[in-house]
């Protein structure tokens, strides 16, 4: 990108003096040019903003309309609340966080707090004190012979392929600096997950990294990969909330003959992965996978990801659990709100359970087995804030993942240009030009930041709701819009006409 600048650059100053030699006669409009010129060479050096790096000039013109937006946006193009899938407002907090700089806003909410839709936290009067030791939870059962200490909030499940190599390095040396796992998607373990940061290796149906060259389960070579001492955790993905029943989906365009090569397929093809698993194919057979697994890592914590659909299913997944006395170590609840990088629309907006109720049933459901003591529940979806992890442990979760929070970290403006390798800050894609604008040890550093910030957060929330540990969070520290009515007819009841003090 710089020798490419540079040239094109040259090239046009020297057409501005044969334009001024000719024609104008004073030599404003080659200084001008000059001037661009410093300046953009200068940008293709620094390395603080993707976009400015990736593009010099033009970059320029989104800080100016950002600088603007208070106007622009709520008359012309978008409210800071109305954004989707994430508000600007939600953005900026992860933008600030990650730059360790002052995540306040001003001149009170910009929500509409009414009775029929509020949600919030009962604060105590008497708060408790913040916690600055940030919180961790133990993962492993019965069978676990190499229980794993997680952090409250991790990076969630993208794959090399879907980000580029620049981004998966960055998220795993933030990982490794904040303490966290880091899930490296269905895509397969690479070398660039391999940057000192704790790995959740995802088994996805396509098996890429242990898989045959006819596409099925290899158990020699997961065998191979899971020994190795950065990976703390096996996940076996049956599904994911974006597209819950479809598999795994990697544009043509993102699939260059390394990423094929590190999944054994064609080099720029589409490749869709299976719906379901060719290891298994029902409940029994996935409690059995679940001990094989487990044996073949040397008792590391084996789980499962999924978007709950049919409740029967799940049911008969509990009750096999069950019959066989085998658990998985954790469950993964991924909602139908879930993000991902290319999906058909119909099962984007159509397929699977939203995360609130998936949670609440998984619990529940796990409760009625009489086993929710011997399974972790990880939630994973739109999780980007300290009030979210609270909210999701008050579903039943005990912990949570985050992949859309943690790609804001890295520079992600939602471009929402996932699928076409065109990606401008660089986090997802293959494109080598736009992918140098991501510098690792920079986004690295921001990943860090956002991870301890977000859960430094999380517990200021706790200490404002009377709690000294994120086991005593449940839906009871939260209130709801409806139960106004409930206090209002407490204290105000219809016969009442007056009240005397």
């Amino acid at each position: 990108m710089r020798n490419s600048f540079f040239k094109y650059g040259v090239a046009l100053f020297i057409l501005a003096l044969l334009f001024n030699y000719y024609f104008q006669k004073n030599y404003s409009f080659p200084l001008i040019v000059l001037v661009l010129l410093a300046i953009g060479f200068y940008n293709t050096v620094q390395t603080k903003h993707a976009i400015l790096r990736n593009f010099p000039i033009l970059g320029y013109f989104r800080y100016f309309f950002e600088m603007i937006s208070p106007e622009i946006q709520q008359y012309f193009i978008e409210r800071s609340t109305d954004g989707k899938p994430f508000s600007r407002n939600q953005r900026t907090l992860v933008y600030q966080r990650a730059k360790n700089i002052e995540a306040t806003t001003p001149f009170g909410t910009q929500l509409e707090l009414n009775r029929s839709s509020y949600e919030g936290i009962k604060h105590a009067m008497f708060p408790k004190k913040v916690n600055e030791n940030l919180p961790r939870v133990w993962i492993g059962g019965k069978d676990c012979r190499q229980p794993y200490e997680a952090s409250l909030l991790n990076i969630s499940a993208m794959s090399f392929g879907a980000l580029s190599e620049n981004a998966v390095k960055a998220l795993n040396q933030g990982a490794h600096k904040g303490n966290f796992y880091h899930n490296t998607g269905e895509g397969g373990l690479t070398e660039f997950h391999l940057q000192g940061g704790d790995i959740t290796w995802q088994i996805g149906t396509g098996y890429f990294g242990c898989r045959t060259p006819e596409g099925n389960f290899d158990a020699e070579k997961f065998k191979e990969k899971a020994s190795l001492p950065q990976v703390k955790m096996i996940e076996i993905k049956l599904s994911q909330g974006a597209k819950p029943g479809h598999g795994g989906v990697l544009p043509a365009q993102k699939n260059t003959p390394e990423i094929a090569k590190i999944r054994g397929v064609e080099p720029n093809t589409t490749v869709l992965s299976p719906p379901s698993h060719t290891a298994f194919h029902d409940a029994k057979g996935l409690v059995q996978f679940i001990a094989k697994l487990r044996e073949l890592s040397n008792g590391k914590p084996i789980g499962m990801k999924l978007c709950i659909g049919n409740t029967v299913d799940f049911e008969t997944l509990c009750q096999e659990m069950v019959a066989a006395d085998c658990y998985p170590d954790f469950i993964t609840v991924d909602g139908a709100e879930g993000g991902t990088g290319a999906a058909p629309l119909e099962f984007v907006d159509g397929v699977g359970m939203p995360l609130e109720p998936a949670l609440i049933f998984v619990n529940k459901a796990l409760i009625h087995w009489n086993i929710r003591d011997k399974v972790r529940v990880i939630c994973s979806g739109k999780v980007i804030s300290g009030y979210t992890i609270l909210r999701a442990l008050a579903l039943g979760a005990d912990l949570c993942n985050s992949a859309r929070g943690f790609m804001f970290s890295l520079g992600c403006i939602q471009a929402l240009r996932c699928n076409t390798n065109e990606c401008p800050t660089g986090v997802a894609t293959q494109n080598k030009m736009l992918m140098k604008g991501l510098v690792v040890t920079d986004k690295s550093e921001r990943v860090y930041q956002f991870h301890k910030n977000t859960l430094h957060a999380a517990n200021e929330l706790l200490a404002a709701a009377g709690k000294n540990s994120f086991s005593e969070v449940d839906a009871s520290i939260f209130m709801r819009g409806d139960e106004f009515e409930h206090l209002s007819d407490l204290y105000f009841p219809d016969n009442l006409t007056s009240v005397t003090h």
